[in-house]
């Protein structure tokens, strides 16, 4: 989860490591440090506890350190609290080596434990300074880079993106990845190589995308490839679509809220992706209509948002095309051993490189299970990995709590429950174009509610003291409720819980009392009653009482607190309208409460570890 960018060519490398870094602190933000080879061929560490503006603020931008060939980082602590000493970069002994690293080396402990043996001392207590000394020995040893690197992936167990400097090389740097993400980027005789595209976006949208267990080598001329036989392979670059600017705020705050407003057009992209000419078409996902009708059964991994976004997609498909389906939190089905009787498995991840997502659709493989990555990064491992792939289009996203991602994903999930619906003749032609027809409104009546976020705010102003809240919901609205409620806590540190509502009465309920905030979503028409049956029973307990409502539900006069109301839609895709002002709730919490809205406590963007 950590961030790493690493540059050299013609230019003074600090300001563009920093300016990198800058652009991946989602990925970590305790602690940061930069190395550099300088002139005079001596490797120069600058490390900072805290957030990166502290290391900028040390290096004066950057001016102080200089050299053309350098490697930074951005750190989510998983080995030893946030400190200057546990800051990557990490170095040998002679510091003639420095290297970064993203992941956790499972057997460090073990590795440490034979490196003090060899006469090995350690000042820090992180897993990467073994790494970078394991580097040493066998450098030591063969007295070759590649050799070393090669010999360090075949000792270690777990994921890593390493990227390393050597003294005797002062115009290289060497990386090698397993199961974390790396990208080696080009322009002119500059190379680069990072975490996430929008930390070189800046300078190049052409780049590599490392494989697992490859070794990149990086000169000021270009980039060569090697298996672990120090074979050189070659690879296709790509050109990456973004532009720069997308991963700026552009005007806004946040980008949390810049993305926010960015939702009505990644629904619209993400459609036209697989929406042409009134038809649903996913050849250019890998579908073909022969193989929706063998789907008999599915099984939706994720974490997280992208696990919300599945329990969406359960309801929906299961309604339209009458295919059983079963939504897993992926951490628990590759360690369940669970019963798998040929069913498509569909992995959902924004970044593409969730470990636990992807360890799941290692293990449906394996079984023998078709896969399916709905995921927003080209070229990431889970697209890799899976036998089809539904890029949603979503550009790149930099708040740590996902909005306009989750919703590309939701509509992503729309279209793949309609097509297997029609299909599977469990609806008709009417019915199909009527639902694409709902779907291609979904942009203009998120706008509309964009347009409205004023009533959030005020309602956010009068809640900001609330200590608990409580969301809840049936049926979709339920799917909705636990995405509401993960926003909260990520972003605004109050504790909330989501429910189905009818699960109230089964102990939940002990939990309220006077000035509660109990938040209802009353999309479902058949089931709106019921759920305001359940605010009102905790509303006679001393709760604080709100809807999320569509304009067609009834609600009575006088009893709620708060009533926000959404554009109608088919009751399907209801989810997509009434997630935004909840985003708009968790946002405005946060801004009130004085936190750190894109960079929220504890928390990185992209989970690459266990």
């Amino acid at each position: 989860m950590c961030g790493i960018v690493g540059y050299i060519g013609k230019k003074q490398a600090a300001p563009i490591l920093l300016d990198g870094l800058k652009k991946l602190e989602y990925r970590g933000y305790d602690s940061a440090g930069i190395a550099l080879i300088t002139p005079a061929g001596n490797i120069d560490i600058a490390k900072a506890k805290g957030k990166l503006d502290v290391l900028v603020e040390m290096t004066d931008g950057g001016k102080k350190i200089k050299g053309t060939c350098g490697i930074g980082h951005t750190r989510w602590a998983t080995h030893g609290e946030p400190s200057e000493n546990n800051a990557h970069p990490h170095c040998n002994d002679e510091k003639t080596i420095a290297a970064v690293h993203n992941g956790i080396i499972e057997n460090y402990a073990e590795l440490k434990e034979k490196l003090v043996r060899r006469g090995y001392e350690f000042y820090s207590q992180t897993d990467t300074e073994v790494a970078t000394k394991l580097v040493d020995y066998y450098y030591k040893k063969y007295g070759e880079p590649l050799r070393a690197i090669s010999e360090f992936a075949l000792h270690v167990r777990g994921s890593y993106a390493l990227a390393v400097m050597f003294k005797d090389c002062p115009d290289t740097i060497f990386a090698i990845r397993k199961d974390s993400p790396m990208i080696v980027g080009v322009a002119g005789g500059d190379s680069f190589i990072a975490s996430d595209v929008p930390a070189i976006l800046k300078y190049t949208k052409s780049v590599y995308y490392v494989d697992n267990l490859q070794i990149a080598r990086l000169e000021k001329g270009g980039v060569t490839f090697f298996n672990l036989d120090r074979e050189e392979v070659s690879k296709e670059i790509v050109e990456i679509t973004w532009d720069a600017e997308a991963a700026e705020k552009g005007g806004y705050e946040h980008f949390m809220l810049k993305e926010i407003h960015e939702q009505p057009k990644v629904v619209k992209d993400t459609l036209n992706c697989v929406c042409h000419n009134g038809e649903l078409d996913f050849s250019e996902v890998g579908l073909s209509d022969e193989d929706f009708t063998k789907i008999n059964g599915i099984t939706i991994v994720g974490c997280g948002s992208a696990y919300h976004v599945g329990v969406v997609m359960q309801y929906v498909t299961e309604d339209l095309a009458r295919v059983p389906v079963r939504v897993e939190i992926a951490s628990e089905f590759r360690y369940r051993n669970p019963v798998l009787n040929g069913e498509l498995v569909i992995a959902i991840s924004q970044s593409g490189e969730t470990a636990d997502t992807l360890a799941a659709v290692k293990a449906a493989k394996e079984n023998g299970l078709k896969t399916l990555a709905i995921v927003n990064v080209v070229g990431s491992s889970i697209a890799r990995e899976a036998d089809y792939v539904f890029y949603t289009k979503a550009g790149p996203e930099i708040s740590v709590a996902t909005t306009k991602a989750y919703s590309a994903q939701l509509v992503a999930g729309y279209a793949f429950a309609i097509k297997l619906a029609y299909l599977r003749g469990k609806i008709d032609k009417n019915c199909y174009a009527e639902l694409l027809k709902q779907l291609f409104a979904l942009p203009d009546k998120i706008e509309v509610l964009l347009n409205s976020k004023e009533q959030i705010q005020k309602f956010a102003a009068k809640t900001m003291d609330k200590k608990d809240v409580f969301f809840i919901g049936r049926g979709a609205d339920y799917a909705v409720s636990i995405e509401g409620s993960l926003k909260l806590k990520e972003i605004s540190y109050i504790h909330s819980e989501a429910y189905a509502a009818g699960e109230l009465k089964h102990g939940t309920i002990s939990l309220i009392e006077d000035g509660t905030l109990v938040l209802g979503i009353l999309t479902q028409k058949d089931l709106a009653e019921k759920t305001l049956s359940n605010l009102f029973e905790t509303s006679t307990r001393g709760a604080i009482i709100a809807g999320i409502a569509s304009e067609s539900v009834k609600l009575p006069a006088t009893g709620l607190d708060f009533v926000f109301r959404i554009p109608d839609v088919d009751e399907h895709f209801a989810p997509s309208l009434a997630v935004i002002p909840l985003q708009f709730f968790a946002y405005y919490l946060s801004v009130l409460r004085g936190n750190d809205v894109d960079k929220p406590r504890n928390l990185a963007k992209s989970v690459t570890v266990e």
